[in-house]
C-alpha cells in the first residue's frame, strides 16, 4: 500500500506542512516490510533510513533493554539520518512491520531546499533526545 499524503501529515514531525509540501515529501519513500523478529536497525550500526510505520509494532532498545514500543504513524532513524552517525538504538519489528523508508540522500535534498521542513525537524529533535537521555 503507498504512503498517502494524509498518513504523513499525522507523523508529528510532518503535521504543520502544506499539502503540496506533503505531497513532495512523500513521492520520496519506498515501502518496506519486516517479518516479526527482524533487525530493522542496530545500535551502532550506521544508518541511511527514516522510517514511518503504516502498520504493525516496533520494540526500540537501548543496551538490550527495551525503551519503546512504535506502531502505526510513528516514525524512527531520524538521528542517524541527519548526522550520518551510528544508531542510537536497535529496532526489532515486533510484529509483521510494513514502513516506508526515505533514503538519506532524499531527505537531505528535501530538507535543503524546504525551510518549513527543517524548522520542523530541528523542533522535534530536542524532545526525541529529552526522551533518549532520560530512558538511560
Amino acid at each position: 500500500m503507498a504512503l498517502t499524503s494524509d498518513a504523513l501529515g499525522r507523523v508529528p514531525l510532518f503535521v504543520d506542512l502544506k499539502p503540496k509540501e506533503l505531497d513532495r515529501l512523500r513521492k520520496s519513500f519506498k515501502e518496506r516490510t519486516f517479518e516479526a523478529g527482524e533487525t530493522v536497525m542496530t545500535q551502532g550500526g550506521s544508518g541511511a533510513g527514516f522510517f514511518v510505520i503504516e502498520a504493525g509494532t516496533a520494540v526500540v532498545t537501548r543496551g538490550g533493554s527495551e525503551v519503546a514500543r512504535l506502531g502505526p504513524g510513528e516514525y524512527f532513524g531520524e538521528i542517524a539520518l541527519i548526522d550520518g552517525g551510528a544508531r542510537t538504538a536497535t529496532v526489532t519489528a515486533a510484529t509483521e512491520l510494513r514502513c516506508h523508508g526515505l533514503a538519506s540522500w532524499d531527505f537531505r535534498g528535501i530538507v535543503e531546499s524546504d525551510g518549513r521542513i527543517a524548522w520542523k525537524l530541528l523542533q522535534a529533535l530536542p524532545e526525541r533526545l529529552r526522551k533518549a537521555a532520560a530512558s538511560d
